[in-house]
């Protein structure tokens, strides 16, 4: 057995034996090694605020059992000391763990169903997230948002839930994209069941991922937790739907606390479902979106993904000056009006309008006609 296999059944153990996040435990490892911190757990001989939080469970080993069960189901434990592991961007996570955001902590090792390289995976990926009893209207939202972004060439990072995760990954599929679910449970379980297939979908362009070992049930707490890992394995999240007490809301706050781009869609205020966006928006915590370019805009790299803006129509009074927009604007549309009424109209000095309406009429903007002057049938 090789050191680096030493090192993988060490962090597996560990991230069985004790909820995640576990600052202490955490702590330990960066302190001595996993395989060290592993053997003092073993023996009961680590910090007190290490004992307490593997206390339940470290008598309990069942690196072997997982191991199988993870290749079985074709999955494997990315730990820190492998290649594809997305060091860059969980450092989000020590750095906020640093400045005593316990919940950052980051992940000791993660299990991972697919073939494709977690970091490469998640260089350019941004996090499409939001409620569950998503309305039509957020649903076609994050479908499209997952289907521009994914054929721009980012991936998709979200949490299989019902509602606008779920629509955010088919989008993504759709476009022959790349996309991630991180899970609050194990990448075996398959939840919720009624994605079962959208994940086995998804882990043949993309990846299933979590911290939790095969067959570890879902839980609340373990859903709230893996949204850190929602926030800080992309460029920014996109919150499509929310309401006051969303989940995705602890996304959100989750983001924005790593320092990652933080948007909102504007939707109905009459919706329930936007209420959460809407006061991301009105608190200044997040930036309005509306279509993937606009997205792109906050997250990509100078000059990369971006799309260029079509061009808004010209218009016949593009390039006036504003006395000149203000006389056009004041003149007849059906018939004519005099100099005078005008310049009373229009605010703009007599002898100016006299000197404008010439101009307009070469531009093709104004006719002079047989009561005064009116607008051109180009303008």
């Amino acid at each position: 057995m090789t050191a680096q296999d030493d090192c993988r059944r060490a962090r597996a153990y560990l991230l069985r034996v004790a909820e995640p996040p576990a600052p202490g435990l955490t702590a330990l490892i960066g302190s001595c090694g996993p395989v060290e911190a592993a053997a003092r757990v073993r023996a009961g001989e680590a910090p007190e605020r290490v004992l307490h939080e593997t206390s339940a469970r470290r008598s309990a080993d069942h690196v072997d059992a997982d191991l199988a069960n993870a290749e079985r189901v074709g999955a494997r434990l990315v730990v820190p000391e492998d290649p594809e592991w997305p060091a860059w961007q969980l450092l989000a996570l020590d750095a906020a763990a640093a400045r005593g955001l316990h919940w950052a902590c980051p992940p000791i090792a993660l299990w991972v169903r697919g073939t494709a390289s977690l970091s490469d995976l998640v260089d350019r990926a941004v996090s499409v997230v939001g409620a569950r009893a998503a309305t039509g209207y957020g649903e076609h939202v994050a479908a499209e948002f997952g289907h521009g972004l994914a054929g721009a060439g980012w991936t998709i990072v979200s949490g299989a839930a019902y509602g606008i995760d779920g629509a955010a990954h088919r989008g993504a599929l759709a476009a022959g994209g790349r996309t991630v679910a991180v899970l609050g449970c194990g990448v075996d379980v398959g939840y919720p069941a009624g994605h079962a297939s959208l994940l086995d979908k998804i882990t043949d362009r993309g990846l299933v991922i979590s911290e939790y070992a095969p067959g570890t049930p879902p839980a609340r707490h373990r859903f709230l937790v893996r949204n850190r890992l929602i926030a800080a394995l992309s460029g920014g999240t996109v919150v499509v739907e929310a309401g006051v007490r969303s989940g995705a809301r602890n996304t959100a706050a989750s983001a924005g606390a790593l320092g990652k781009e933080l948007m909102a869609v504007p939707g109905p205020i009459t919706s329930a479902m936007s209420l959460g966006c809407h006061e991301l928006l009105r608190s200044g915590a997040a930036i309005p979106v509306g279509s993937v370019e606009e997205i792109l805009e906050s997250v990509g790299r100078m000059g990369e993904g971006l799309q260029p803006r079509a061009a808004a129509p010209a218009r016949p009074t593009d390039g006036l000056g504003a006395e000149a927009m203000r006389v056009h604007d004041a003149l007849g549309r059906r018939s004519g009006r005099s100099p005078d009424r005008i310049a009373l109209d229009s605010g703009v000095p007599l002898d100016r309008v006299r000197a404008l309406l010439p101009e307009l009429e070469l531009g093709g903007l104004a006719r002079r006609c047989e009561d005064g002057w009116r607008t051109a049938a180009a303008s």
